[in-house]
């Protein structure tokens, strides 16, 4: 059997990097009450860098375990100061000033990034109504941590799976120059590889398998494809999105050329993104992760986070019509309900097609709705000009036909964007599920009713079938709200194991860009840097 992808490096403890995390945010917060007080904090005296500094500089150091970039707090600098401090030089006023002054906006930098991501999720097309991520107040990164429940509580995400994603990035960066990925996989005899096969490079595709953990070490290299080896990549496709039936095909093999390195950027890039998802700080929460294809569903109660549902979902289309990134608070549940086409659907669909086929309409058990609300259950001859004119809307009544399905989900957005069930069930069971127009198809909706509708007892399980069933159209309120969160993470973790998706609509690409062009602003922009001496710190 395949081992678990181990998610731990050697060097890396948890507990002592979040430790490490708290005495920061401490030093911060007596940054703040002296400034408060019109005093200089002391992080440099007479003789140099005190013992608060050197832990300050110490934490920035370790700023790529949360996948943050050092250089962007100017930690060479900060190292050369500390470096320096050993000559026993005095340092003059207005060089402490300075240094102080420096190290404090660095400190103020890194602290922001940490929690509220380095971009903002508007920069790059997302709509959230709220950041992922809070400031510290004063008294809580005043207070030092005296057990391990202060620790976990000043962590930056109060998401379960920040810190598993972060024991991830440091075990694929242990893999960056793992000579599995010295020399390339010899290309493929033919369009694919079965089982049973030769190929020229069994060996080295088993050492990569161990080393993923997809494979157990103990596994050896058989003379064909064959055996325990079909088993690491059938493991190795799950992971990464993939039909797990043991065919090395076009996507399956590029999938295995992926090196290490460009599974730490899509890791980093979904920490940051994890800094911005919005998570309150009670009741329930429903998070739609669009390159995961799957919806999951929680009940928080402060820093506790548990997962009380999960299911299949069909997104937008990624070449035309993809799901836009928000977030929403779901305020109905709508049973048996009519389906409005939206206008962008009636004119580049509908209309073309009743214009070739007229007795579509009654076939897909359409109705007019004209301004003045009047409801005509026909097509009549001048029916597709005031459609056209927009005299005219069309909608589907409720039914088995209905490309709603007979549950809704309704949240407000400008996109018109809601959840739904579908009568096209078939499209669940594909591994890649982008095609709606752009609405969220849910796999389970009795189930993710009776989540949503959890806070009004009377709607128990049993009401909600049967409402179903009735056929009648009916509004249903949520009482207590449930936030939405349409999320876009190509890299995630689930019970231990390591899950890589592909960038299904380019915005890993977008936000890699953006936070290159922020790093090469910070790293280079002279005008921001305090001279001290003879060197700069940013």
């Amino acid at each position: 059997m395949a081992r678990r992808p181990r998610l731990t490096a050697p060097v890396t403890d948890p507990s002592r990097v979040r430790l490490r995390v708290v005495c920061t945010l401490c030093l911060l917060a007596t940054f703040a009450r002296l400034s408060t007080a019109g005093e200089e904090p002391a992080w440099f005296n007479e003789q140099g860098p005190t013992i608060a500094a050197r832990q300050a500089v110490e934490r920035l150091s370790m700023a790529a375990l949360d996948g943050l970039d050092a250089n962007d707090y100017g930690i060479s600098g900060w190292q050369r100061e500390i470096e320096r401090s050993v000559d026993g030089e005095e340092l003059t006023a207005d060089r402490i000033a300075r240094l102080n002054a420096a190290l404090a906006s660095a400190l103020h930098r890194y602290q922001s990034d940490l929690r509220n991501g380095r971009v903002q999720p508007q920069q790059v097309g997302f709509r959230y109504l709220v950041s992922g991520a809070r400031e510290a107040s004063a008294e809580e990164t005043s207070t030092v941590a005296a057990s391990v429940d202060d620790v976990t509580a000043a962590a930056p995400s109060r998401w379960p799976e920040y810190d598993s994603l972060r024991r991830a990035l440091a075990a694929y960066r242990e893999l960056a120059g793992h000579s599995a990925w010295a020399n390339d996989l010899p290309p493929l005899v033919g369009s694919k590889l079965h089982p049973g096969q030769s190929y020229a490079g069994l060996a080295r595709l088993r050492e990569r398998l161990v080393a993923l953990g997809d494979l157990s070490p103990d596994a050896e290299s058989p003379p064909r494809y064959e055996g325990r080896l079909v088993e690491g990549v059938k493991a190795f496709q799950e992971r990464h999105g993939l039909t797990p039936d043991g065919v090395i095909g076009k996507e399956t093999f590029e999938q295995l050329k992926v090196p290490p390195q460009a599974r730490v950027e899509q890791l980093e890039l979904a920490l940051e993104r994890l800094r911005w998802t919005p998570l309150p700080r009670k009741g329930r929460l429903i998070q739609v992760n669009v390159p995961e294809f799957m919806l999951h569903a929680y009940r928080i109660e402060g820093d506790e986070v548990s997962s009380s549902l999960a299911m299949r979902v069909v997104v937008g289309t990624a070449r035309k019509t993809p799901t836009p990134i928000f977030s929403a608070p779901m305020r109905a549940v709508e049973f048996n309900p009519y389906w409005n086409i939206p206008p962008s659907i009636l004119r580049d669909e509908t209309l073309p097609r009743l214009q070739r086929d007229p007795a579509f309409f009654a076939r897909q058990g359409y109705e007019l709705v004209s301004g003045d609300g009047r409801v005509i259950d026909s097509l009549p001859e001048d029916g597709l000009t005031a459609i056209a004119q927009g005299q005219m809307r069309i909608r589907q009544r409720p039914g088995a036909g209905n490309a709603l399905g007979d549950i809704k989900f309704v949240l407000p957005n400008g996109d018109n964007i809601y959840l739904h069930y579908t009568p096209s069930v078939s499209l669940f069971k594909r591994d890649r599920r982008d095609f709606s127009h752009g609405c969220i198809r849910v796999e389970a909706p009795v189930d993710l009713a009776e989540f949503v509708l959890s806070g009004s007892g009377e709607w128990t399980r049993n009401r909600i079938v049967q409402t179903k069933k009735s056929g009648r159209s009916l509004s249903v309120r949520v009482h207590d709200e449930v936030p939405v969160v349409i999320a876009y993470r190509t890299a995630t973790v689930r019970n231990d194991r390591v899950y890589f998706f592909p960038d299904l609509y380019g915005h890993d690409r977008t936000l890699r860009e953006a936070l290159r062009q922020r790093s090469a602003t910070l790293q280079g922009q002279g005008s921001r840097l305090t001279a001290v001496g003879q060197m700069s710190i940013r």
